[in-house]
């Protein structure tokens, strides 16, 4: 089976064409373009490059969130209309166990951590020895009360993602147990990691139409948090 799988959820865009024993093509940028700017022309080159037939795709992976609140718009969008074209279903995979998958075989618990703004975060605890187990779906929560969670576990964790190096000062005065950071290579979104989940996911029969796919925002966004503002003092 081919996926092809996209992950514009953070400050990375990556697309990825995986099979079942390897990973065709994958082009990762975190660079300051919009994903509007760099998503399409990532996938002409990476369909380009390898000669891909577009139909021969099986379905297509997408970052489902939580994340940027218009980079999951751009690749939801992006995700429907190549599964409309193509009458192809869709995988939604959600973003923190695409990160965690990243870490394939890293002993104790997995933590992902984007930056969510106001200190807070987006985060999930995994086991990810053998196969993805999730400990705790992906939540919105202040970095506080993750830090305490994870003490209160007492096992040794591995975090990555792009809220690492914005709360990583905190999370070391914080914890006290036994903790790691992911290197730099495997420490953001990975379109290669989300297909290659997402074939599994599609094996096990979760798959939806264009029509049914819904990006989880986790959260309101802050133009509909500032509508309800003024709307109370009305």
């Amino acid at each position: 089976m081919r996926i092809l799988a996209l992950d514009s959820s953070g400050l990375v865009a990556s697309v990825a064409v995986v099979e079942e024993e390897q990973t065709v093509a994958e082009y990762t940028v975190n660079y300051k373009k919009t994903h509007s700017q760099t998503l399409l022309p990532m996938l002409d080159e990476v369909v380009k490059m390898i000669e891909l037939d577009m139909d021969t795709i099986d379905a297509i992976a997408v970052a489902g969130g939580p994340g940027s609140f218009t980079g999951l718009r751009i690749g939801s969008a992006t995700a429907k209309g190549l599964g409309l074209a193509l009458d192809k279903p869709l995988i939604h995979v959600p973003t923190l166990e695409g990160m965690a998958y990243n870490l394939y075989g890293t002993p104790g618990i997995v933590c992902p951590v984007m930056d969510a703004r106001r200190n807070q975060v987006y985060t999930g605890l995994y086991r990810m020895e053998h196969t993805l187990e999730v400990l705790e779906d992906q939540m919105a929560v202040p970095v506080e009360a993750l830090a305490g969670r994870l003490n209160d576990i007492g096992e040794k964790v591995t975090f990555l993602g792009d809220g690492v190096p914005v709360y990583k000062e905190m999370l070391e005065e914080m914890l006290a147990i036994e903790h790691y950071y992911a290197p730099a290579h495997m420490n953001r979104q990975r379109a290669a990691a989300l297909g290659t989940l997402g074939l599994k996911y599609l094996l096990e029969g979760r798959s939806e139409t264009a029509a049914q796919h819904r990006p989880d925002y986790l959260r309101i966004s802050q133009a509909e948090r500032e509508r309800k503002e003024r709307l109370k003092g009305l």
